[in-house]
């Protein structure tokens, strides 16, 4: 069931032949990839500076959190202003015009809230940096994004501890193409500057989990698309290096319910798509609907006592 990152890749930046998102020449790949990642960037810097406007110190120590917790929050908040400082200067430096700050809408009310949907961007973060690590072809660009991700994935260990979620639920970090990124990223964003460069990929339809999570691998799990659903479809659920379509339970209108791999543990994306990917890659011109985002209870961790293996 494990795929090649470097075959994902290779295969997310093809679909465009197939009409899911335009072939961008070799030359321009650098500069898609980095203006996308300013684009995931200024998100998160914008959602963290709202997030420590509206909310005191005080407030999260009422809720229970410590004020090294909060401290740190602002080492967060002090870590995405450099990536989008950082970005910003590679992009103009390589002849390109930076994409501005979006207007956005976080559904976020209070301090739960606000954690919980952290948690869940800092992880979409981590995947978007590491599916789009193999359409870079500068060296030195790979390694500010893998420098990036690293911060991205304590980003995200910090904020699932706080939940009382297993900080590293998958020996493995779970990569996401663009376009199933630049989906998850669409639904914050009101508006963007008219300037701003149109990005190369597709937002698709909806998908949500229809039921509260953390759920259990192994268990029917409910979930709503956008649009009624076709008669015939696969339920691929993507976690870690593991990629795994099944065909969903009962269906009905837009409803529909699936069973998740009972190996999968943490955050994983969940997509329609109108073809078995099994194995993977995820190709754009597969996907239907989603991808939604749900949390799964991972397992007991087992490990080998002979220190020799």
């Amino acid at each position: 069931m494990k795929y090649s990152i470097l075959t994902l890749g290779s295969m997310a930046l093809l679909a465009g032949s197939a009409g899911a998102f335009p072939i961008v020449k070799k030359a321009d790949i650098d500069l898609v990839v980095l203006q996308f990642a300013l684009t995931l960037e200024h998100l998160e810097n914008v959602f963290y500076k709202e997030a420590l406007s509206m909310m005191s110190e005080s407030q999260f120590l009422d809720a229970g959190y410590t004020a090294e917790y909060y401290r740190n929050l602002k080492y967060i908040a002090h870590d995405e202003e450099a990536h989008v400082k950082l970005l910003t200067d590679g992009i103009t430096a390589a002849g390109g015009t930076p994409v501005a700050a979006c207007t956005y809408n976080f559904p976020m009310t209070d301090v739960k809230s606000f954690i919980g949907l952290s948690s869940i961007l800092e992880g979409v973060g981590t995947s978007a940096y590491l599916g789009g690590a193999p359409l870079i072809t500068s060296k030195d660009y790979l390694t500010i994004a893998g420098s990036i991700l690293v911060t991205e994935a304590l980003h995200t260990s910090m904020q699932r501890q706080a939940l009382h979620l297993v900080p590293s639920a998958n020996p493995y970090g779970t990569p996401l193409t663009p376009s199933p990124v630049y989906t998850l990223a669409a639904a914050f964003i009101k508006s963007c500057p008219s300037t701003n460069a149109a990005l190369p990929f597709t937002a698709f339809p909806a998908l949500a989990a229809a039921q509260e999570t953390p759920g259990s691998p192994g268990k029917s799990f409910k979930f709503s698309a956008a649009s009624n659903l076709p008669s015939d479809f696969f339920v691929t659920f993507v976690n870690g290096l593991d990629i795994v379509s099944v065909k969903p339970g009962s269906i009905s209108g837009k409803m529909f319910c699936a069973i998740p791999p009972s190996t999968f543990g943490g955050q994983t994306y969940v997509l329609v798509t109108s073809t078995d990917m099994t194995g993977g890659p995820v190709t754009d011109s597969g996907i239907l609907y989603g991808p939604a985002i749900v949390e799964l209870t991972p397992g007991e961790p087992t490990f080998d006592t002979n220190n020799q293996k």
